[in-house]
């Protein structure tokens, strides 16, 4: 029962993302936003791996170089452009941009992954797409000023997709502690260079900032992304990646209740058929069901 409940607290962390870094981007140049978002990570894994006397073995070998591409994608790339789109775009159409995620993880997947759908999982991550598509289409392309920050949130939809396709290539059976700190580790630095190539880094540290980055750090990057790993260590990459149907509304809701932004009707229809597409991607009985992996 656990279980099952792990991928919709991933949807809640991940799409709490977005306001809160709406509000942080206030105070903080974004760029600057992530390097400080996936640096904290980097450290608090360090610490633990120190703590818990956690061994460095796993990675032995190119482990370490696969993890440090896997943590690139995964944390850096897909983070920084749909940051950066969010200076013209509101969070809601950036959610609706990464929604793509499942389509091009599915299709990708059976390419390359040898992970094939069955039927009503096509059909399942077709509806996914309509209802988020019910959420926010009416508005995502209203304004061709919003074209550049959808290409930014559409370039951290690549990041996310190939860094999905890496992990469950590559690094699905490293021990999820020496396996994630390699990754934050690789993703800060990579975000830490571009913000020193790319940007003019800026911050203003007031009590939304700290709370913002706090949240993102804790509760989205390492809870979440670490709820994302566990996910892909023992599922196929498109039913893994079909959650990100249910972030778009998730967000809207999210809006509504601490934001007080109304909740419209179609918002409710998208969520509805988003979930529905959900649930049939996810469902049991899947034609290559994962082996368990060695995290610890």
């Amino acid at each position: 029962m656990l279980l099952r409940l792990i991928p919709f607290l991933f949807v809640l962390l991940w799409s709490s993302s977005f306001i809160a870094s709406k509000t942080g981007l206030r105070d903080l140049s974004p760029l600057l936003f992530v390097v400080i978002r996936l640096g904290l990570c980097a450290a608090g894994l360090l610490l633990l791996m120190v703590v818990r006397r956690e061994s460095w073995r796993p990675l032995a070998g190119w482990r370490w170089f696969h993890c440090a591409v896997a943590g690139a994608l995964l944390n850096a790339l897909t983070l920084m452009p749909p940051h950066v789109g969010m200076r013209w775009v509101p969070a809601a159409h950036i959610a609706l941009v990464q929604s793509l995620t499942p389509l091009l993880t599915a299709a990708l997947g059976v390419v390359l992954l040898r992970e094939p759908l069955r039927p009503r999982q096509w059909m399942g991550l077709v509806l996914g797409m309509t209802g988020v598509a019910i959420v926010v289409g009416p508005a995502a392309f209203g304004s061709a000023t919003h074209l550049e920050g959808l290409a930014l949130a559409f370039l951290g939809v690549i990041g996310l997709v190939a860094g999905t396709l890496y992990f469950r290539r590559f690094c699905r059976d490293i021990p999820l502690l020496p396996g994630a700190t390699a990754q934050f580790l690789s993703g800060a630095a990579v975000a830490g260079l571009c913000a020193w190539v790319l940007e003019t880094p800026s911050a203003h540290w007031t009590p939304d900032a700290i709370a913002s980055v706090a949240w993102n750090t804790v509760m989205v990057s390492l809870g979440g992304m670490g709820l994302y790993a566990f996910m892909l260590a023992r599922g196929s990459a498109a039913r893994v990646s079909a959650n990100f149907y249910l972030v778009p509304g998730m967000a809207a809701l999210l809006s509504w209740i601490v934001l007080h932004e109304r909740l419209t009707p179609l918002a409710i229809a998208g969520l509805t058929v988003a979930s529905l597409g959900c649930a049939l991607v996810n469902a049991r009985g899947t034609p290559s069901p994962a082996p368990k992996s060695r995290l610890s």
